[in-house]
């Protein structure tokens, strides 16, 4: 057997022997292509190893070749010849090292890449369904003993997810209603019901984009502090100080922010619900020339009062699912900087992808109620 790495010579004599000869840059770079090679070798009663080629071996290589060392000799007795001074100091300095990792031990199966995510995307279910229970108790705990709630944190963050977060959520609801107005104006005037695009803004924007969108900003805005704040606490170990101290985070940092992202989300969704039809207004009023007084009048005959509770009902469900999860990403934080950006970008993914999944089960469970 050939190659650039790695050479083996079965004896004519007996098949129980072998001579292995390895040879080029035993680096990182060429890892995958050694430990290939080094499958190929055959596990026999002895093994005559020639370090002699080789010339150069990081750290990458050594732990290779201590990997398939204690491998070959399982089977049998492995005689290392051709080393240098350098290459045996650097073995016992990483083979005597009580936390040494290999390197080259890589899952280049697709099925175990598959098999891993698997059971990492499990355990991390099993860890928020644990924090949720936490929470709930924490809730009933709170419920029955009042005193203990936190008004002034409530009001605190209240603030700083809701007032401080107008701006941005009216500018989007106000383009995104633009947006549709301009969209659907374009296909509505081939027709001739121009006046219909009223219909299209209205009802689209408070059922189904007003809380939606809102939930989106409010995600990367409040839910992402959510977990940098946490996660900044925990490196420097105030929640464990909390904890020594016999306080319990889930009333000081937890409840506090959900109940105040709950009572300011709904208020949001109204915000943007106006921003947004006020959106679709200035741009039927550019593109079909509709009057304020004939979208005004139209908006009355067609936005009931239904369409506007069954997007409000959305609201605080969208606030408590951005508030656990980023609270639940704060503590994951492991102790590292690196770990908070992290764990921040994994609470906007997840929000996102959850708040748009309840959004389309609520798609459906309208639909089958007929409302």
């Amino acid at each position: 057997m050939n190659s650039q790495y790695l050479q083996y010579r079965i004896h004519s004599k007996s098949n129980e022997c072998i001579d292995v000869s390895s040879s080029g840059a035993w680096t990182l770079d060429n890892l995958r292509k050694i430990e290939n090679a080094l499958r190929a070798v055959p596990h026999v009663k002895k093994i005559i190893w020639d370090l002699s080629g080789v010339d150069d071996f990081d750290s990458a290589g050594v732990l290779l070749f201590i990997k398939y060392l204690e491998q070959f000799e399982t089977d049998g007795a492995v005689e290392v010849i051709g080393y240098t001074e350098a290459q045996k100091d650097m073995y016992q300095l990483l083979n005597n090292s009580e936390n040494r990792v290999l390197t080259s031990q890589r899952d280049n199966n697709f099925l175990q890449k598959i098999g891993k995510n698997t059971i990492d995307i499990y355990a991390d279910i099993k860890e928020f369904a644990t924090f949720i229970g936490h929470l709930f108790v924490a809730i009933a705990n709170l419920i029955i003993r009042p005193k203990n709630m936190r008004f002034k944190e409530i009001t605190y963050h209240a603030y700083e997810s809701g007032f401080s977060a107008l701006l941005i959520v009216g500018l989007t609801a106000f383009l995104v209603g633009m947006v549709i107005a301009y969209q659907g104006a374009v296909q509505l005037a081939k027709f001739g019901a121009d006046i219909f695009i009223v219909d299209t803004v209205a009802i689209s924007v408070v059922r189904e984009l007003g809380p939606m969108i809102t939930a989106i900003v409010i995600a990367g805005r409040s839910g992402s502090a959510y977990t940098a704040e946490i996660g900044a606490m925990k490196i420097t170990e105030e929640i464990s100080a909390m904890r020594t101290m016999g306080f319990d985070p889930y009333y000081f940092l937890v409840i506090p922010r959900l109940f105040a992202l709950m009572i300011t989300l709904p208020l949001l969704v109204f915000f943007a619900d106006i921003f947004g039809i006020l959106g679709g207004m200035f741009a039927a009023k550019m593109q079909l020339g509709l009057s304020v007084t004939q979208f005004v009048d139209r908006l009355y005959e067609v936005l009931d009062v239904k369409h506007y509770i069954l997007g409000m009902i959305k609201a605080p469900v969208f606030a408590f699912v951005i508030a656990t999860i980023g609270c639940y990403r704060g503590f994951k934080v492991s102790n590292n900087t690196e770990s908070i950006g992290l764990h921040t970008t994994a609470s906007v993914v997840n929000s996102i992808f959850v708040v748009i999944a309840l959004d389309a089960l609520f798609s459906v469970i309208y639909t089958g109620f007929g409302v």
